[in-house]
């Protein structure tokens, strides 16, 4: 069976990890976060990433596709191997750019289906005051002024045009993030009501 994939994109804080949660607890889709894979593959003993992934997230820079695609790859076949049920996955934070998408389409053309693109749509100054707050807790290295500010003009610079080409598709569905938490999720599920 075909991983059944939506992709789950937005900016910074636009808070793409806390809906993902909510879905996952109400629709069985397995969460795979291209940051978390990426950020846990650098604390990896022995990752030949390690050291690489640490220099792009520090900059606010995109980490080269092969290496966030071979991530996705190996974590989707092992929920499959686990569980032949959990075919369907959110995939939060990727494509980030036309590079990931081309990555994307070239390694995985026919070995996954793209459903739609469940876009977060928020301000950046919201984004911000959000991963500040974040920051206090998270231990993130990048929830810095200095950092999201990078982040969020990569974001505008390499990601937007990515949502723009699957909206030209009919594949966006747009939700507005700057709400509660509550009120974005009733967006979501009657997006995922829809969309099965």
């Amino acid at each position: 069976m075909k991983p059944v994939v939506v992709f789950v994109l937005g900016g910074p804080g636009a808070g793409k990890g806390t809906q993902c949660a909510r879905i996952v607890e109400k629709y069985g889709y397995t969460h795979l976060s291209a940051g978390d894979l990426l950020r846990d593959e650098r604390k990896r003993p022995g990752s030949q990433y390690g050291e690489l992934i640490e220099n792009y997230i520090k900059e606010g820079e995109i980490v080269p596709v092969e290496i966030t695609i071979s991530l996705l790859k190996r974590a989707m076949d092992q929920t499959m191997a686990a569980n032949s049920q959990k075919h369907k996955f959110l995939i939060d934070g990727f494509p980030r750019n036309e590079d990931n998408l081309q990555g994307w389409n070239k390694t995985m053309d026919g070995k996954a289906d793209v459903s739609f693109v469940l876009f977060f749509d928020c301000d950046n100054e919201i984004c911000i005051g959000r991963c500040l707050e974040r920051g206090k807790s998270s231990g993130r290295s990048d929830d810095n002024r200095e950092s999201l500010e990078k982040r969020i003009h990569t974001y505008l610079q390499s990601t937007r045009p990515i949502i723009d080409l699957y909206e030209r598709m009919g594949k966006v569905r747009r939700v507005d993030a700057s709400k509660s938490v509550d009120e974005v999720f009733e967006k979501v599920v009657q997006i995922f009501d829809k969309e099965g």
